[in-house]
């Protein structure tokens, strides 16, 4: 397959042509897309096709798939009591003169639009049966069994990794091994969950990851909306009151604080109070 997107690495699919690229994914899979639902994000795109299913293509430089392979999505179809999309087909091509890869997975369609972005600034009107939804789905992921590990921002999550991100907040001695590693999303935010009915998509990244990093991530991705974030902890509290939640939530901490944080960001005050508050139990072993 061939394209004309840019080869530089630093390639934003929100603002570069992208027909060549969606002329190639109908050819592939002998279907064609409604470039009306067109949605585009910086590394991927999402579209509608003719025979009531939906595409996702993801363009990955190769130093960020690593040695297990790039198909979280596919491997994602065996996960059992999970909320999410069935998986049908996908495809895989190298870009032509560059050491990226694209991917396209074709998936059922939603049963609902996404809660939000990301980030929240609003609390969203979210029923009961959606957190019951929400919490059997988590339940349930922790239960499978996988050898992938999972890669939050496409970055494979390890312990020396945790330790970098989470010694910031901790004194010198205070143990941060993580104890349990259990199957997670590792992009558990709001544009990937749907409402009003609950349903959750976008698993490329996941795998194997420190208890609580799901919970952690959601919790940090609601704190411009302090009764969502309160929620949130309430909903998944045996993993955020874990050891390993606790550490999940300092590694949340160190990413939301970051020093290219935006200084209006309003995380970062909430951030700072949990951050010294889960330190000092840490501390206290």
């Amino acid at each position: 397959m061939s394209f004309t997107l840019p080869a530089s690495a630093r390639v934003d699919l929100r603002v570069e042509s992208v027909d060549g690229v969606l002329d190639e994914v109908e050819r592939a899979l002998h279907t064609q897309l409604d470039r009306g639902t067109l949605v585009r994000k910086r590394r991927s795109l999402g579209a509608r096709t003719d025979r009531g299913t939906w595409v996702r293509v993801e363009r990955r430089r190769f130093d960020k798939i690593g040695s297990q392979g790039w198909n979280g999505t596919e491997c994602a179809a065996l996960v059992e009591g999970v909320a999410k999309p069935q998986w049908h087909r996908g495809i895989a091509w190298r870009q032509p003169g560059d050491a990226v890869m694209w991917r396209v997975d074709e998936t059922d369609l939603l049963p609902g639009a996404p809660v939000g972005s990301s980030v929240l600034a609003a609390e969203p009107a979210l029923s009961d049966d959606w957190w019951r939804a929400f919490n059997r789905s988590l339940d349930a992921l922790a239960r499978q069994h996988t050898r992938r590990v999972a890669t939050p921002d496409t970055v494979m999550i390890t312990q020396s990794g945790v330790a970098e991100a989470v010694q910031r907040f901790l004194p010198g001695g205070v143990d941060v091994t993580v104890e349990r590693w259990l199957p997670a999303h590792a992009d558990l935010n709001w544009a990937n969950m749907t409402g009003p009915e609950f349903c959750l998509f976008d698993w490329e990244d996941w795998g194997m990851a420190p208890q609580g990093l799901d919970a952690a991530s959601l919790w940090g991705n609601s704190l411009a909306v302090p009764a969502l974030a309160e929620r949130v902890r309430h909903e998944r509290r045996h993993d955020l009151e874990s050891r390993d939640g606790k550490l999940m939530t300092l590694f949340v901490c160190a990413k939301i604080l970051a020093p290219d944080a935006h200084p209006e960001d309003p995380r970062l005050g909430p951030a700072r109070v949990m951050a010294a508050r889960v330190a000092e139990d840490l501390q206290r072993g």
